[in-house]
């Protein structure tokens, strides 16, 4: 068991959570839009004040690895190392759409029971822009039933599981999703964001077997290439009907 801070930036949620031997002490959040480097910061302070608890004193800090935001994940993972080297202390990785997967099961323990004997599946989704999402799909054991991808949804993604069983929907990629995937089986669970909060479960878990990132060269799990964009009013126009 351990006391471990716990950073969720890999979606548009800024988060933090501080446990103890598995339980949730305190945690802060918000959904305010790019807001990461301006509240990440003075989250993890708070909290850790209100708690009486130096970074030192810390056993691990946990990061949520992605997919996700490219900006986010990048800000998430720096505090996390620089905290984490300053005090001596190891990194947990822990995979955001198994944190969300987490957050599924935590809330909504009724839906599993009426449908895991028609063997349900937990399909979390990261938006991704356009018609993309980030997913895996989940038992409800929380067991990878099909290894992390960037699908582009169309009416059939997921017909394969549809006609199998149930497959409950959620997380912020899921509304686009649900105004396309039609399919009887499609169960669409909202409200359903990332938090720190749902880091703790399999963070614990890490940490009782010891599983710790080389804080020196972990990366994020980004899952695709960043390609900046020039927001349209940033685009010079042509002069003199000269193109660019």
């Amino acid at each position: 068991m351990a006391l471990i801070l716990h950073i969720e930036t890999a979606t548009q949620i800024c988060s933090t959570a501080l446990s103890l031997d598995g339980r949730l002490v305190e945690k802060m959040e918000t959904d305010d839009p790019r807001s990461h480097a301006r509240r990440l910061a003075p989250f993890i302070d708070h909290i850790l004040k209100n708690n009486n608890v130096e970074v030192s004193g810390l056993d691990a800090v946990s990061i949520s690895l992605g997919p996700g935001s490219f900006t986010g994940l990048r800000i998430g993972v720096s505090t996390a190392k620089g905290l984490a080297y300053g005090a001596g202390i190891p990194v947990i990785g822990v995979a955001t759409l198994q944190a969300l997967a987490n957050r599924l099961v935590s809330e909504h323990p009724a839906l599993l029971e009426e449908n895991e004997a028609n063997g349900l599946l937990l399909c979390p989704m990261i938006d991704a822009r356009r018609m993309e999402v980030y997913t895996a799909l989940f038992n409800p054991r929380l067991e990878i039933v099909r290894e992390v991808r960037a699908d582009i949804i169309v009416g059939g993604t997921y017909d394969e599981y549809l006609e199998a069983g149930p497959v409950v929907f959620f997380g912020n990629g899921s509304e686009k999703s649900s105004e396309i995937i039609t399919h009887p089986n499609a169960i669409f669970i909202p409200g359903i964001e990332a938090s720190a909060e749902f880091s703790i479960r399999p963070a614990e878990s890490s940490w009782e077997r010891k599983e710790f990132l080389d804080n020196a060269y972990f990366e994020p799990y980004y899952l695709k290439d960043f390609i900046a964009t020039v927001p349209k009013n940033k685009i010079i126009p042509p002069q003199n009907g000269r193109k660019y």
